[in-house]
């Protein structure tokens, strides 16, 4: 190498703030090379509102050669890492195989899919990870009602007009309050329905939105029960059928639909690198550097990071720690090339935001509880900074949303099969072997 050079693996929240700030910090020093699949950023947190048919997808996709100025993409899925060798190859989307040298890595592989072993959920649950998930649900939610409305079986109109979400955290949270305002507005277009479609949301805890302040999820509880939605908590899915599915508590719930937001897990992948783990996470040190590999950074969902301001705990799974940890590298890679100071990854919540469809929302920037409008004003302003690119058309279509009726169509754009829910024992299309 001519001079060094910093790959990223992954462009989630983690790798893509990495990524950014290497990119403006280090471009005339080293070489910066991302490997993903896609062409862009993916701004998770506004999936929900694709679903419900309030943005569209392109909106939330942040295209990576226009934001990340002096770096290379590699699109391909990694394959295989030699770290004796310092070596990264993968197989780009024609199946070719390629290969890399770094000098530095940042491992910011992110997470996939919890699925619990419960029989039928493979194969009849919908995940809830990326925008052909959040297309095909939309798909499925408009063809449901419109075949309820087709037939004139009372049993079978029920099931299809009835929705399953399991897990009641960030995800299915928002899930069922955004997807309960969707089906509603179908529902006013099918007047041969007789009764509103049904939402159910499940969680084996004892309330929404588990580990948030009190306040925060007696807002989501309240709003979601206005709406009509059946909050069971301490109920989950015991077994489910193309018929619907039972309930631990032994009922039975007729419906075509299962959206499984149970919550994610470390990409399966971190398990063949050989490294040392901490809750099927990476282990790091304080300055996000793999144990004995100084060179090799993990962030992210991927990463066990110890929570420097609550001592014996790792950071949780969130985008607000995923983004600053893998800022945090990216400063600390800089500092090896002359460039400030390594500094430990050390940061306090500055609160959470929750939106909950329509005017509602519930936040507490730093860690002032508010609901309703000014939640929802808070939110959005929160997602609009957040948001590294679209703003404007983001903006956009949230005032056109408030002022015209949001369109309902099937676009047949994605199939079931291209969606698949992960097993509990994925095998992933490549599996990652480590030299070293």
């Amino acid at each position: 190498m001519s001079r060094p050079r910093v790959v990223v693996v992954g462009t989630g929240f983690a790798g893509y703030q990495a990524a950014r700030t290497l990119s403006r910090l280090c471009r005339d020093t080293a070489e910066i090379v991302i490997i993903n699949p896609r062409d862009y950023f993916l701004y998770m947190s506004l999936l929900p509102e694709v679903m419900a048919g309030v943005l569209e997808p392109r909106r939330i996709t942040v295209s990576l050669p226009d934001t990340l100025p002096g770096t290379r993409l590699i699109l391909g899925e990694v394959d295989g890492l030699d770290l004796q060798q310092r070596q990264v190859t993968w197989r780009d989307p024609d199946d070719r195989p390629g290969e890399i040298t770094y000098h530095q890595l940042v491992l910011a592989l992110g997470s996939v899919n919890r699925l619990l072993p419960i029989p039928g959920v493979a194969e009849q649950a919908h995940g809830f990870r990326g925008i052909a998930e959040a297309l095909y649900l939309r798909d499925h939610m408009t063809r449901q009602i419109e075949l309820a409305d087709a037939s004139d079986d009372p049993a079978e109109r029920a099931a299809r007009s009835t929705f399953v979400v399991v897990g009641a955290g960030y995800t299915g949270t928002e899930v069922a309050a955004q997807g309960v305002l969707y089906t509603d507005a179908l529902h006013k277009r099918h007047p041969r329905i007789p009764e509103r479609p049904r939402w159910l949301l499940l969680d084996l805890g004892k309330r929404v939105l588990p580990g948030l302040d009190y306040r925060l999820a007696g807002t989501a509880e309240r709003v979601l029960r206005q709406r009509g939605v059946e909050l069971r908590m301490g109920v989950s899915v015991a077994e489910a059928t193309t018929d619907g599915v039972k309930l631990t508590d032994g009922s039975f719930v007729p419906t075509r639909s299962l959206i499984w937001c149970v919550g994610v897990r470390p990409d399966p992948v971190v398990n063949e690198l050989g490294l040392e783990m901490a809750e099927g996470r990476l282990l790091v040190d304080r300055y996000l550097t793999v144990p004995g590999r100084p060179e090799v950074y993990a962030v992210g969902d991927a990463a066990a990071v110890s929570d420097l301001t609550r001592p014996g705990q790792l950071t949780p799974m969130t985008a607000q720690h995923a983004v600053r940890q893998g800022k945090r590298a990216a400063y600390n890679i800089a500092a090896s090339y002359g460039k400030g100071r390594r500094r430990p990854y050390e940061h306090h919540d500055l609160g959470f935001v929750v939106d909950l469809g329509g005017l509602q929302a519930a936040a507490n920037p730093l860690h002032v509880p508010l609901s309703g409008f000014p939640a929802k004003v808070v939110t959005r302003g929160y997602h609009l900074l957040a948001l590294p690119g679209n703003r404007a058309r983001t903006a956009a279509d949230w005032l056109l949303g408030a002022v015209m009726s949001r369109q309902t169509v099937q676009l047949g754009l994605v199939s079931p099969a291209a969606v698949p829910l992960e097993t509990a024992s994925p095998e992933p299309p490549a599996r990652l072997s480590t030299a070293g």
